[in-house]
């Protein structure tokens, strides 16, 4: 079953549009009585696995770039996907409040209109490129959400991304001074992805953290970079790099099927 839902945001103050996926028996499926009760738990909850859009795109960029909706059926989860413009998922300075947003209204409105579970232990979040930085970013800063978090081609390195973003304006399309209240002072800050590692570490709430990223993608030096810092730091992250794939929908299509049996793995 795919809804797309229009819906007031008291957070955003605006109108916004989300995509759900809700497994039900069909496709390749023989339906019988025995299969529903099986596999299609409504009472008790099901998994759910927020999907996270990179820079440019919205809630329908998985839908129209990627065989989600069939790796949803398959795993018999519930797929969430909205859209935060170019706000690096943040409670933007001069903006909405997509952190905000993404991290209690959203998860609240999922949970009361649709068979999902609220537990932690049932709730996934994977995202591509700016997304994959976000996943991170939601996942670390609220551990008691989620409990694994993947990222695609992310842009995990956020010191170094604003940067770039701040000496290129003409050809970024982050508007960093109305996103970040300092963005010259991103390391060691709430928005730095190693601070927030290093935090869950000392108080033992880290999830656990898949990292991907294709050996020809511009972010592989930098996905390299912040693998090795996770590495000196203990951190057991299931990390894979694929050779031959750049920043693109057909590495982020393969990936992410991989992510949902991770995910979802006995």
């Amino acid at each position: 079953m795919f809804l797309q839902c229009h819906y007031f945001s008291f957070v955003l103050g605006t109108n916004v549009e989300i995509n759900v996926i809700i497994p039900t028996p069909e496709g390749n499926e023989q339906i019988t009585g025995a299969q529903k009760t099986d596999r299609y738990d409504y009472e008790k909850g099901l998994p759910v696995v927020y999907l996270l859009h990179g820079a440019y795109g919205d809630n329908n960029s998985w839908m129209r770039f990627s065989s989600v909706e069939r790796y949803a059926q398959a795993h018999n989860c519930i797929a969430v996907m909205a859209g935060v413009t170019n706000s690096f998922y943040q409670d933007m300075v001069h903006g909405p409040k997509y952190f905000t947003f993404m991290t209690q209204e959203l998860p609240a409105y999922i949970t009361e209109l649709f068979p999902a579970s609220k537990k932690r232990e049932d709730t996934y979040i994977a995202g591509f490129s700016m997304g994959g930085y976000g996943a991170y970013y939601l996942a670390l800063s609220r551990p008691d959400l989620y409990c694994k978090t993947a990222s695609m081609s992310g842009a995990l390195d956020l010191p170094e991304t604003i940067r770039g973003a701040l000496q290129n304006t003409a050809e970024s399309p982050f508007a960093i001074r109305d996103i970040f209240a300092n963005p010259e002072h991103i390391e060691g800050s709430p928005q730095d992805l190693m601070h927030l590692v290093k935090e869950n570490l000392n108080k033992g709430t880290l999830p656990k953290l898949y990292q991907a990223c294709g050996t020809e993608d511009f972010l592989y030096r930098s996905n390299q970079k912040i693998h090795k810092e996770l590495m000196d730091l203990g951190v057991d992250v299931t990390y894979r790099e694929v050779e031959g794939y750049g920043h693109a929908w057909d590495f982020w299509d393969r990936e992410i099927e991989r992510i949902f049996d991770w995910f979802l793995e006995k």
